[in-house]
């Protein structure tokens, strides 16, 4: 089962479902907007998390990529458009993308 943490942004509109379509079964999203969500832990079963630069705050940031490297999950960025997640997703060092098919579909 492949998980994804998704912080940044209100509504994430159609991206969990292009994200399912590129192999993730389970996309957890966080907005970043209050405060209290810095104290929140990454969960165990996530494979990669995905920051959202656009809508989350510099002390956010800093906290996740250092619970990230702590728990050796990889952590990307991206902006809030289906173009820039993908990229970041695919040029990320993430297991999951270099065997799931519809990756090597866009490599090509």
């Amino acid at each position: 089962m492949s998980a994804l943490l998704v912080v940044g942004a209100d509504h994430l509109g159609k991206i969990p479902s292009k994200l399912a379509s590129v192999g993730f079964e389970e996309v957890i999203h966080i907005s970043g907007r209050k405060v209290q969500q810095v104290k929140k832990e990454i969960p165990s079963h996530v494979d990669l998390v995905l920051i959202l630069t656009d809508y989350i705050n510099h002390n956010l940031t800093s906290v996740l990529k250092k619970k990230a490297t702590d728990q050796g999950i990889p952590i990307c960025y991206a902006k809030r458009s289906w173009c820039s997640i993908y990229q970041a997703i695919d040029s990320c060092d993430f297991e999951h993308c270099k065997q799931s098919e519809s990756c090597r579909y866009f490599k090509q």
